[in-house]
């Protein structure tokens, strides 16, 4: 592709973002439907966050933004309308520039989880096992409640947090049961959500339960194929079915070029 002053920006921003795919999925699929654009990461702490995103939102050529861990529930405040599951979850991880210059956010995290998990198996009436209550947490706990989850427990360092997911879920999902903790019962479903799996020394976010050829393990962390997350590898290890970070991924990025491309359009 070639890249001029036509070109529109849109970014991922993180802290870190060496291990993100997003600048090479994204601009391929631009050069793939002839959209003069480009998706480029930017680092920026906690600490530099509102300057960094104060800064990228005034250039006049950028579109949108992907954001991701730690800044999920941070970047909420430069929104000024959110998608009915952003409100729910408490946290986007894109942005999109409308044609008056307002900003939409949304949360595709649950939608890129259960779009790969329901490839292999149904989410209704299965009892899910929840490691993780921040953003993508959070985000995937309400996609499968929408697709018919039985119940879903919840686990978390944070208690707080743990209670206010499981009041956000009870408020709009009444037919699914949403508890905290791991009451050691027998779940179908098994989602670690949380930040543990990023290191190489980390092991398993927590006691997983029994795992066999018939449970689903899902974790977002993104870990090269060779070297999976303690828990991926426990589930293989077992013949269970698996959805990687990287599957989760690639499972929201049609969702997330649409949402974009709402603005592209109208370009």
């Amino acid at each position: 592709m070639n890249i001029d002053g036509a070109t529109r920006l849109y970014a991922i921003i993180g802290d870190p973002v060496v291990q993100v795919r997003s600048p090479s999925v994204y601009t391929e699929h631009f050069a793939r439907n002839d959209i003069n654009a480009v998706l480029f990461a930017a680092q920026a702490s906690s600490d530099a966050f509102d300057t960094a995103m104060r800064g990228l939102m005034s250039l006049g050529n950028l579109d949108g933004l992907l954001v991701t861990s730690p800044h999920k529930t941070a970047a909420l405040a430069f929104a000024d309308r959110l998608s009915t599951r952003a409100q729910i979850v408490g946290a986007i991880n894109a942005l999109r520039r409308e044609a008056d210059g307002s900003w939409t956010g949304d949360m595709f995290d649950g939608v890129g989880f259960v779009s790969a998990a329901r490839k292999v198996t149904s989410i209704e009436s299965k009892r899910v096992l929840l490691f993780g209550c921040g953003g993508a947490g959070a985000a995937i706990a309400a996609e499968m409640a929408a697709h018919g989850a039985r119940s879903i427990s919840l686990v978390d360092p944070d208690a707080q947090r743990a209670r206010a997911l499981r009041d956000a879920l009870a408020a709009h999902f009444g037919a699914c049961d949403v508890s905290i903790g791991n009451d050691g019962g027998a779940h179908e479903i098994v989602v670690n959500a949380s930040i543990v799996g990023m290191k190489d020394a980390d092991g398993l976010p927590g006691d997983p339960g029994a795992i066999g050829t018939e449970s689903l393990v899902g974790d977002v962390v993104l870990r090269p194929s060779a070297s999976p997350t303690t828990l991926v590898a426990l589930a293989r290890e077992r013949g269970a079915h698996v959805v990687t970070g990287q599957e989760m991924h690639s499972g929201q990025i049609d969702a997330i070029a649409e949402f974009f491309g709402a603005h592209q359009g109208a370009r």
